[in-house]
């Protein structure tokens, strides 16, 4: 049953639906309501919430949990993800199984509590130090953000990886009616035989990131690398109206909604417009959007962001030269309307 969820807490309890018992957290606008929902709700399901001391303390401990097998999850937004970057870098090259949820704000620096997409290079990019990845979902509604916390957990088990959803300070803080997915079986869940959770005299089980020798780190990061590219199989991204769309938009998030509510208004207006959304940021939709470019009545690609401009980077490389890749973006935690992707691409011009 559907019931009014804010996207923070409805990505609470997804997590928790999804086998999440553990939690460790540190106070940041605007997820707040993320940690404060887990503080009351771990108790209810037997599970351990923890407000750590700082960002840096809380991604360690997810690091711990994780490492003896538990489902485990932190969140956070901007400045709060950097701090976590050393940790997550760790986790990584550990393959420990993690989720993360980062709800973007304004920077860069403190910036300010409003909604932005600037994290877009930390999140696809690695952000910490290294080679590494992390499986990237971007929810533009509070469904939606329920439903990819609730497979990040699987997935990050699958592949053995920190997963993160990344959202904003409009999708944390919006109402939307949402069901929740079933409470996961979690006596069926594969057993994690890599854990370091005590094995009763058996082989003895170690989890980190550290290779002293060249050979044998070349060895392990290949092997992240082989994992990133079976990742492909997962790889979602939502087409509207691009079957003939002469101006091809390319947005994530809720960003995504705006745009797409433009789409509507171009086409009211007899411009042919699409848009392409992706809901993996990693792996990116790259070959979605190449089969795009290549299509004939394709003229051209605008990229919509809260940014001064980072997933077009992606977009201009998948769209390889094919067509021609604009970019519109507002920054600061200021939001573009629908009107304003219409000024952008008519030019004003009716």
């Amino acid at each position: 049953m559907k019931k009014l969820w804010k996207g923070n807490e409805a990505v609470a309890e997804s997590a928790i639906a999804a086998g999440c018992r553990c939690f460790f957290g540190y106070p940041i606008t605007p997820q707040n309501e993320i940690p404060e929902y887990m503080s009351r709700r771990m108790k209810e399901v037997g599970g351990s919430f923890v407000q750590a001391e700082s960002e840096v303390a809380a991604i360690n401990m997810v690091y711990g949990a994780g490492g003896a097998g538990a489902r485990a999850m932190t969140s956070s937004s901007s400045p709060g993800i950097s701090l976590k970057q050393e940790g997550i870098s760790y986790i990584a090259g550990a393959r420990v199984p993690c989720v993360i949820v980062n709800m973007m704000r304004a920077g860069p620096g403190l910036g300010g509590i409003q909604p932005s997409q600037s994290d877009y290079f930390q999140a696809t990019k690695g952000g910490g130090h290294g080679d590494y990845h992390m499986l990237v979902y971007a929810p533009s509604g509070v469904q939606e953000a329920a439903d990819l916390t609730y497979k990040a957990f699987f997935k990050a088990d699958e592949y053995r990886c920190p997963v993160m959803i990344l959202g904003d300070g409009m999708l944390g803080q919006m109402c939307e009616a949402a069901q929740i997915p079933e409470f996961a079986d979690l006596e069926k869940l594969p057993k994690k035989e890599w854990a370091a959770s005590g094995n009763n005299g058996g082989k003895q089980r170690i989890i980190n990131s550290i290779y002293m020798s060249p050979d044998t780190l070349e060895a392990h990061n290949r092997e992240l690398f082989d994992t990133y590219k079976q990742m492909e199989k997962d790889i979602e991204a939502e087409l509207y109206k691009t079957d003939d769309a002469e101006t091809v938009i390319v947005a994530y998030g809720t960003v995504a909604r705006i745009a797409k509510a433009a789409v509507d208004a171009l086409r009211e207006k007899g411009v042919k417009a699409g848009l392409i959304r992706p809901i993996t940021l990693f792996p990116f939709p790259s070959e979605i959007i190449k089969k795009a470019a290549a299509e004939k009545h394709v003229r051209k690609f605008l990229t919509v962001e809260l940014s001064m401009g980072q997933m077009v980077e992606d977009v201009r490389l998948a769209v390889d030269g094919l067509k021609s890749v604009e970019f519109f973006g507002r920054c600061g935690g200021n939001i573009m309307y629908p009107e304003d992707i219409v000024q952008r691409i008519t030019g004003g011009k009716e």
